[in-house]
């Protein structure tokens, strides 16, 4: 085994391997690899990371495919997070690792879904898909002989977490302390989180105009957006409007991650903090953009509220994925002989330990792990009946 030399270059604030709290289950070391990139690796092979290629953003996964979908989303924020954490001198396999499994617990047919499963779930303990993700690799996932889940360190379980409700984090033991503390999450798990909405935002403008929801004319009436249209169009006066979306897209991004870098640093120079237990107790994330740009960058937010996921498109379609949702939990939960044998008999085993509230997160758990097209077509068989029912 080679010696692990992964905290050499970092400084004394990131998130140190070698200050790890571990996994919940003893391993011997990775070998030629960090832990915090044996937990990355364990990500990209698991099949809830694979099952993202066919769960939406913002258009479901049979309106093209050209749009975003859940895999390529965590990509784009993975190579985000990678960046920042790198020139800030953090834990780069943290944060990428954090950016790839942020979404593996997130339902079909993006928030949508989610909204109408944690409807369907409201009796039973409600549906956070923060705490999916973590419940996808802590349990759900099944590959390993000798400890369910992924077995991922505590870091980086702690990092998928970037939501959760005090109810939910008083079950968690001290995963959950931070969120009844009010303390800060690592420095690379806060890059995660910027780096999420970077992407997103930036990502669903290329979508959306794609899909004729929203124009370029449209997006001049956002300063983010008009002052780097006005630097390509500048340059280059003919180019197709194809090419001039990408064009602001990638600079509006570069602008985005600059000004991260530049205020974080300038935050974390005046904070200085002696180590990450510092950077927690600080009374706010230290990760952030300057004031101008996080008022740019709400500015489109709004934007893409108002025009892009409120389009009456985007709606009759969100409304149509909700229908689609609310009937298969009630399919399932009315009668779980409904379900394919395995999580069958795991809503029976959840309905003898817990009775109902076991039995329904068994029904969640299937649920949320669909693809939007494996959710159309589970929904056709059950309530068609001019489709076979397997």
């Amino acid at each position: 085994m080679t010696e692990n030399r992964a905290d050499e270059g970092l400084v004394p604030y990131a998130s140190l391997e070698s200050r790890s709290q571990g996994r919940r289950f003893a391993e011997p070391g990775p070998g030629y690899r960090g832990e915090y990139e044996r937990d990355r690796d364990r990500i990209v092979h698991c099949t809830a990371f694979r099952r993202l290629v066919y769960k939406t953003q913002v258009f479901v996964n049979h309106e093209g495919d050209l749009y975003r979908t859940r895999l390529t989303h965590s990509l784009e924020v993975a190579q985000i997070g990678r960046s920042v954490a790198r020139r800030l001198r953090l834990n780069e396999p943290l944060s990428e690792a954090i950016c790839l499994a942020h979404d593996l617990g997130h339902t079909p047919f993006g928030h949508a879904g989610q909204d109408a499963l944690n409807a369907c779930m409201r009796d039973f303990g409600g549906f956070e898909h923060n705490l999916q993700s973590l419940r996808v690799v802590d349990e759900l996932e099944e590959r390993y002989a000798e400890f369910p889940g992924l077995n991922l360190t505590f870091e980086c379980r702690e990092g998928i977490l970037k939501h959760c409700s005090a109810r939910n984090a008083a079950t968690l033991g001290e995963l959950g302390r931070r969120f009844l503390e009010r303390r800060q999450p690592s420095l690379e798990a806060q890059i995660a989180n910027v780096a999420d909405e970077i992407a997103y935002n930036n990502h669903d403008v290329d979508d959306g105009v794609r899909a004729g929801l929203i124009s370029v004319e449209e997006l001049l009436t956002v300063p983010l957006c008009a002052r780097h249209h006005a630097v390509v169009v500048s340059r280059f006066p003919n180019l197709p409007e194809r090419r001039l979306v990408h064009e602001m897209i990638r600079r509006m991004i570069n602008e985005l991650v600059t000004d991260l870098i530049v205020s974080t640093q300038a935050r974390l120079d005046e904070a200085r903090p002696a180590d990450a237990a510092e950077v927690r107790a600080a009374p706010a994330p230290l990760v952030g953009f300057s004031p101008d740009v996080a008022a740019e960058h709400q500015a489109l937010k709004r934007f893409l509220m108002d025009h892009l996921y409120r389009h009456f498109r985007v709606l009759r379609m969100t409304r149509k994925a909700s229908r689609v949702i609310r009937e298969l939990f009630a399919a399932y939960f009315d009668d779980v002989r409904l379900l394919p044998v395995e999580h069958r008999d795991a809503a029976l085993a959840g309905a003898e330990r817990d009775g109902n509230s076991g039995k329904a997160r068994a029904v969640a758990d299937y649920i949320a792990g669909m693809t939007d097209r494996f959710a159309i077509v589970e929904h056709g068989r059950l309530f068609d009946p001019r489709l076979p029912v397997a």
